[in-house]
Order: structure tokens, then sequence, then C-alpha cells
């Protein structure tokens, strides 16, 4: 049996400070979390926020302080949530927190972009299941202490921002996992563009968790770290390579696209042919 004796005091107590103000004393506002169980949009703490479910999973999120966030799932079925920006940017973002999946789950940067219609991953940490195996490999990125993979992947008939539409994924995946850290995104979306991966008008980005068919918790922190700019940030230069790297095949006097044009030791062709374009940094170049 539970009992009500600490509530009342802690009513009465309530009761007394506001009736009693301190003189020239402001009275904070009592902030109210928000926990929701269906699909829901909007803005919180100063975030965007979006919570997407597809009514499968028992998933609670909740809307913390600030850039704070939790949820909690268990089930079958599939959800999407966090806090972040709509629309979003080319921005340095920091993350922090615990995330506890158990089974298929996801923490990334994610969003969306228009025209065209793309859905992306920028994936710090996942659960059992490495999407990879299912996706196109593009090349590789270094930024923020670690390499990325780069992929593409193709969703047709499914949920977007649009209804149901086919659109393309662009995902980069990090080697080394974390829960926790500051996320360049202008080296990902950099690396992309120059992998061939177009990308639209920015629609809403997030910090988000996500969980397919498994059970876990997460409560994240996100924030800003200032605008990254066009050209990378954070310190990171982005290093873009693509599949077929080492081949060296030429075009007359040119290496054709994908093969090398310099780097140390290299004795072959320095130029590219005739649309190809080139990538390199302080030990290889490659059209």
């Amino acid at each position: 049996m539970f009992g009500l004796s600490p509530l009342i005091f802690a009513f009465a107590a309530l009761t007394t400070v506001f009736a009693n103000p301190t003189p020239n004393e402001t009275i904070p506002a009592i902030f109210k979390r928000q926990s929701l169980t269906s699909s829901s949009t909007g803005t919180n703490g100063g975030y965007y926020y979006s919570f997407w479910t597809d009514g499968g999973a028992q998933v609670t999120y909740t809307n913390d302080a600030g850039g704070e966030y939790s949820v909690s799932w268990s089930g079958n079925g599939n959800f999407v949530a966090g806090k972040g920006w709509n629309p979003g940017s080319a921005q340095s973002i920091s993350f922090s927190g615990n995330y506890n999946p158990n089974g298929n789950s996801y923490l990334s940067v994610y969003g969306w972009t228009t025209g065209p219609l793309v859905e992306y991953y920028i994936l710090e940490d996942f659960g059992t299941y490495n999407p990879a195996s299912s996706l196109t490999h593009k090349g590789t990125l270094t930024s923020d202490g670690s390499s990325y993979d780069v992929y593409e992947g193709q969703r047709v008939n499914e949920p977007s921002i649009q209804g149901t539409a086919t659109f393309n994924q662009y995902w980069s995946i990090r080697s080394s996992k974390r829960s926790s850290g500051t996320v360049t995104t202008s080296n990902h979306f950099n690396a992309w563009k120059s992998l061939g991966l177009q990308m639209g008008a920015f629609n809403y980005q997030i910090v988000a968790t996500e969980g397919y068919d498994s059970s876990g918790s997460s409560t994240i922190t996100v924030g800003s770290a200032g605008s990254s700019g066009g050209g990378g940030g954070g310190g990171t230069t982005p290093t873009t390579t693509s599949p077929g790297s080492g081949s060296t095949g030429t075009s007359g006097s040119c290496s054709a696209l994908y093969g090398q044009c310099g780097g140390i030791g290299w004795a072959g062709p320095t130029c590219c042919s005739s649309g190809s374009y080139k990538e390199s940094n302080s030990y290889y170049s490659q059209c």
C-alpha cells in the first residue's frame, strides 16, 4: 500500500512557498515533461522533435528539458524519434547520453531533403544489425576521429515526409561506435556530393533513436556546436575514396574515372580524362 503523507507534506510546502514568496523573487516556470505513444511532431525546449511509429512496437517517447529526450521500446514494429532542427543545415551537432539497444536499432544524425527526396543517416551507433549488408558501398571518409563507410540504398513505395514514395537513402556508417560526441555534418554532405550522391533542400534534421522488432532504452541530449560551413569543419577534413580505387585505368595520357592520378611514389598519369574529377589528400589522388 502506498503512503500518502509524503505527497501531502510536499503539497503543503509548495502551498506555503507560493503563498508567501520572497520579496522581489521570480518564481521559475515549472517544466512539464511530455510523453507520447503515437506519432507526433512539434517544438519542445527550443528544439524541433519528431516521433514516428508504425504502431507495432510498444514505444514511449518523452520530451525532456532543452535538447534532451528519452525513449523506451519493446515488441515488433518500427519507430524513429529524436530532437533537432527544422530545417536542418550543414552544422556541427553535439550529442551525449545513454543508448542501450537490444536487437536492431540505430543512433544517428537523421534527416530528409526534398528536390530530390532523400532520407539520410550519419550512423554513430547501432545494435545487432549493421545495415551495410543491404546497401551499395560508395566510398569512405574520415571525420571526427573515425572512418565512415558511405552507402546508398533505395526504398520503394515506403513511408516518407511526402507520403508513400520511392526515394534514395544515403548512409555514413561509423567504424568506431559511440553514444556521445560531435558530428561535423558538412564533412559527410561534401563527401556524399563528391561520390555523386546529390542532396536537395534540407527538411528536418534530428539526432534519432530508431528501433525495429527490438527493445531498449535511450536518453540523449542534443545541441548545436555551430555552423560547419560548406567545406568541412570541426578540425577534420573529409578524405573520400571510391570503390575500385586500386584500378589505374587510363584514357590516353590521363587516368579514367576512379583511376589513380597521384600520390606518394606514383609515376603514372597526374591528370583525369574528360568527364572525371580529382579527389586527393597528402598520400593519394584519384579521379
